[in-house]
C-alpha cells in the first residue's frame, strides 16, 4: 500500500521532466502528502497532457458520498479490471501521480517503524494512478484519484509486501495513451526493476498535520 508520499521538486524541473505546459494552480513543495488532500496528477485528453491538482483518494461516478474516497487511497494492480470502482477508470481515465519519494512503515518489536523510499538520485518518480470525476455534490464536480500498488521490488520487500506502481520511460507514454486499451495498459504494472533507497525517518510522519522537511530527514545516527 501507500498511505503517505512526498513531492518537493521545484516546479520547473516537474514541468520538464513529465513534459506538461506551465500550470495555472498554486504548487507548493509537500512533505507528507496524505490521503483526502489535494496533489498533482498528470493525464491525456484531446487537449494534451496536462498537470492539475486532484483530492487524493478516488470517489466513484456511481458513490452516494465523498466518504468513500477514504477507501479508495490505493488500487491493486491485480483486480483493477474487476473491481466496480477502478474498471471503468482503467480503460480511460489512467493519470501519473508525480511524487519524490514515498513512505513505508516497517514491523518492529517496539511498533512500526516508517521509511522513505526515493530513487537514488533524489529526482522525481511517476506512480500509475486513477481519476474520476464525481458530480454527486451541490456544487462544482470532484476530481479525484488513486495511486495503483503491485508487488514491491526485492530491495523494499523487507520492509513492505506492496508498494505503489512506477512507470518509467515509454510506459509512462503507454499508461497516459488513452488509445491504450486497459487490458494492455495493466500489463505494464510489474515490481519496479530499478534501483530504489530506503532510511528509516522520525515518527512525525506519522500525522498528516506534521507536513515539513523533517519528515524526510533520516533518524539522527541511520545514515540514508
Amino acid at each position: 500500500m501507500c498511505g503517505r508520499y512526498s513531492l518537493a521538486t521545484p516546479l520547473d524541473d516537474l514541468i520538464e521532466v513529465f513534459d506538461v505546459p506551465p500550470i495555472d494552480f498554486g504548487y507548493r513543495p509537500r512533505y507528507n502528502v496524505a490521503p483526502t488532500q489535494e496533489a498533482p496528477i498528470v493525464a491525456s485528453d484531446r487537449r494534451g497532457t496536462r498537470m492539475g491538482m486532484l483530492r487524493w483518494g478516488l470517489v466513484p461516478p456511481w458513490a452516494e458520498d465523498v466518504g468513500i474516497g477514504s477507501r479508495m487511497i490505493n488500487a491493486r494492480s491485480e483486480t483493477l479490471l474487476e473491481k466496480p470502482a477502478f474498471r471503468y477508470a482503467v480503460h480511460a481515465r489512467r493519470c501519473l501521480v508525480p511524487a519524490d519519494g514515498f513512505y513505508e512503515w516497517c514491523a518492529a518489536a517496539d511498533g512500526k517503524v516508517p521509511y522513505r523510499i526515493h530513487s537514488p538520485g533524489g529526482g522525481p518518480i511517476a506512480f500509475a494512478g486513477l481519476w474520476e470525476r464525481w458530480d454527486g455534490g451541490e456544487g462544482d464536480p470532484l476530481f479525484t484519484f488513486t495511486i495503483v500498488t503491485t508487488e514491491a521490488s526485492r530491495a523494499i520487500s523487507r520492509i513492505h509486501g506492496r508498494m505503489p506502481a512506477i512507470l518509467e520511460g515509454e510506459a509512462r507514454a503507454r499508461w497516459l495513451d488513452p488509445h491504450v486499451p486497459g487490458e494492455e495498459a495493466v500489463k505494464l504494472l510489474i515490481p519496479y526493476e530499478g534501483e530504489l533507497m530506503a532510511y528509516e525517518v522520525s515518527k512525525i510522519v506519522n500525522s498528516p498535520t506534521n507536513d515539513v522537511p523533517e519528515c524526510r530527514h533520516p533518524v539522527e545516527g541511520v545514515a540514508p
